[in-house]
């Protein structure tokens, strides 16, 4: 039998070489684990850091998006009645106003009034008398109403509906005369003399309820279709609107032409431009609603009365295009609601608009 002889010396070298090898892989892997540690630490400490002081954040600040009004403003509007038995071009202020009605009074006349928001204008008028019918437009915006002078029924409606109004003839004071211009057609006011005036009474100086048509922010058009196509989708689909022309009476027409590079309306009064006395510029319109409303005589002066509250049909006009609608109205102090055919409420562009109220049986002509 054999047997291998160990030399103690080789032995022990063997022996301190694992050891050193062992040594070397434990000291790696405390190293590894120091260094996981470590690493750990740090990302918990990061977190800790981001919940504890979260990032600031940038200070929001309102602002109106819409150019014609200020929605963020309740300044309340001023209604004011303009006379229209005078030239194309005597009136001031019209282009300035946010909001116009034009509606018939006696002899075949209009008068037109005028809602003013969120902006200074320095002259406005002539300024006219009231007629009863225009409150009902003047409380869905709840403005004040100015005007000099007015009807019977007027005044007794005014009394009767508490309206907070500035009468110019039982207070001239925010009012003034030009005086080389024949009276009763040369009575001017701005926003300024107004608001100072009505500052002092008891009035409301604010209004959250003002509110009364709904503005686009992105320009809207009505994708004009052709007239045989808006036939046969019964009406519902717009049609091209470049000229529109408006019988109020035998002697009172208005009119007007679109300007395409502009997108926005021309008025005509009797076939002249309508020129802004102030300006010398010819008045624009980026919308025009026409509502047809019955009316009748009521007396022997020819003062008239309109069935404004109840339900009618009319047109809605912007950027060359133009779509049939119908209107509501509760009550005289409601606001008038405009739809579309299928009930939908319209949406008018971010622009002044001029409300044309006729005689049902006005002659009308859109091309």
């Amino acid at each position: 039998m054999k047997f291998d002889i160990v030399d103690p010396k080789v032995q022990a070298k063997k022996k301190q070489a694992l050891k050193k090898k062992s040594d070397r892989e434990f000291a790696m892997m405390v190293g590894l684990l120091l260094l996981a540690l470590i690493l750990l630490a740090i990302y918990y400490s990061t977190m800790d850091t981001k919940t504890v002081t979260p990032p600031t954040e940038p200070k929001v600040i309102q602002q109106s998006k819409l150019k014609v009004v200020n929605e963020n403003s309740n300044e309340r509007p001023i209604a004011v009645m303009i006379d229209n038995n005078v030239g194309n071009s005597s009136q001031a202020g019209l282009q300035d106003s946010y909001l116009n009605y034009e509606i018939l009074v006696e002899g075949g006349l209009t008068r037109i009034m005028a809602i003013y928001k969120d902006k200074e204008v320095n002259l406005i008028g002539p300024v006219r008398s009231a007629r009863h019918y225009f409150l009902d437009y003047a409380m869905e915006s709840d403005a004040v109403y100015a005007h000099y002078g007015w009807s019977p029924y007027a005044q007794r409606d005014i009394s009767n509906l508490d309206i907070n109004n500035i009468n110019g003839m039982t207070d001239p004071s925010p009012y003034a005369r030009d005086t080389s211009l024949k009276a009763p057609h040369n009575v001017f006011t701005s926003t300024t003399k107004l608001r100072n005036y009505f500052s002092n009474k008891s009035y409301e100086q604010e209004s959250s309820n003002w509110r009364l048509l709904n503005y686009s922010y992105a320009e809207l058009d009505l994708a004009p279709v052709s007239e045989d196509e808006a036939l046969e989708s019964n009406n519902n689909s717009a049609r091209v609107a470049n000229e529109i022309k408006i019988e109020y009476s035998n002697n009172q027409i208005r009119s007007y032409g679109y300007d395409e590079n502009k997108k926005y309306y021309l008025r005509f009064m009797n076939n002249n431009p309508h020129i802004d006395k102030t300006t010398n510029e010819q008045l624009h319109y980026k919308n025009i609603i026409i509502m047809k409303i019955n009316s009748k005589v009521l007396d022997n002066e020819g003062r008239l009365e309109l069935e404004t509250t109840g339900s009618g049909e009319g047109y809605f006009i912007t950027n060359g295009g133009v779509i049939d609608i119908k209107w509501s109205k509760d009550s005289r102090s409601s606001k008038t609601i405009y739809s579309y055919s299928n009930g939908d409420p319209i949406r008018v562009n971010d622009g002044n608009t001029f409300i044309q109220i006729v005689p049902i049986n006005s002659n009308i002509v859109i091309n």
